[in-house]
């Protein structure tokens, strides 16, 4: 069985945010899931930071998705 490397290509401690760079990917047919990374020093220990990790080979795509995705947002 081969393994894949994942890697995270969006980060963010707002859960609805989190969700539509999900669905966004989904869309384009990229597999992805949403990991919790537990912070440490600065924040509170029950903060979570959320990470959508994608396959190494759909990396690029997504990144072109998220790139996309904050540009439409900073214009609102």
């Amino acid at each position: 069985m081969e393994r894949s490397t994942r890697v995270s290509v969006f980060e963010s401690d707002n859960p609805s945010e989190i969700q539509l760079v999900k669905s966004k990917l989904d869309d384009a047919q990229i597999t992805n899931t949403v990991e919790n990374n537990y912070l440490t020093f600065t924040t509170t220990p029950t903060a979570t930071s959320l990470k959508v990790m994608v396959d190494l080979q759909d990396e690029k795509r997504a990144f072109e998705i998220v790139d996309a995705y904050l540009q439409q947002s900073e214009n609102q």
